[in-house]
């Protein structure tokens, strides 16, 4: 966390507003936010630090599986979700255990990917943070970040060469000439209290309440760029579906 806060100061300006209830510490505890660059699960990282709290990341098994900073994320207790196979079904049993062995909070992107959405707004999302927090019983406090997409491009998909390595980098280089401001806003927890993990359509019905309060936290962070952010990334994808979280 030093040296993730080190990185973040030399990059740009972060700006950090509201908290977690203090009445949550050391209870099991879901961070869920929205997902816009490469760089922000270290804006977060830094966000959470200056809330006293230290996150641990539901994150892909490609990274677990990198030389050193699987064996980091290993250390850091992190869970590993392998995206698009079998065991996918199998982070959710991992996160309650998480949430039931440890008393720092999981962090998860409902997302399951950076956005694509073709104004950078909050996609869909999936039910997985749901799922995990209606069967551990647990609070949900809804993460919004705006600015991190500045301070590394999309890149690709996979890195497969020292080339993508450096597309990567030399972005975040320029960054920090720009200095860019990164925001993030802790919002109130999400009330679940009237759902049930066995209840058919409730995980759908809490996905829905987490998504909104990500996207009603976003609005303000980026209410001088409504609609299509200024800092436009050429080597970001975009879908072609709109986010259904924002009110027009």
């Amino acid at each position: 966390m030093r040296v993730d806060r080190a990185v973040i100061a030399l990059t740009g300006r972060l700006v950090v507003t509201g908290d977690v209830p203090d009445d949550l510490g050391g209870r099991p505890l879901l961070l869920a936010a929205n997902h816009i660059g490469n760089l922000d699960p270290l804006v977060l990282i830094a966000a959470c630090r200056e809330r006293r709290i230290a996150p641990r990341f539901v994150a892909t098994g490609g990274l677990f599986d990198a030389p050193v900073l699987g064996s980091i994320m290993r250390a850091g207790r992190h869970v590993r979700a392998d995206r698009g196979k079998a065991t996918a079904a199998e982070a959710l049993d991992k996160v309650v255990t998480a949430l039931s062995e440890d008393a720092n909070p999981v962090l998860v992107y409902p997302e399951g990917r950076l956005t694509l959405e073709p104004n950078m707004w909050p996609e869909r999302g999936k039910t997985g943070v749901a799922r995990m927090a209606l069967a551990a019983g647990t609070e949900v406090v809804p993460i919004s970040q705006w600015g991190a997409h500045e301070a590394m491009c999309y890149g690709m998909v996979r890195v497969e060469r020292t080339h993508d390595l450096w597309v990567l980098f030399s972005s975040w280089l320029r960054a920090i000439v720009r200095r860019p401001t990164m925001r993030v806003h802790f919002g109130d927890p999400v009330d679940l209290s009237d759902l049930s993990a066995d209840r058919v359509g409730d995980a759908a019905r809490a996905r829905d309440r987490i998504m909104r309060a990500i996207t009603n936290g976003l609005v303000p962070l980026r209410a001088d760029e409504p609609e299509a952010p200024r800092h436009q990334d050429p080597t970001r994808p975009v879908s072609e579906k709109p986010t259904p979280w924002l009110s027009r």
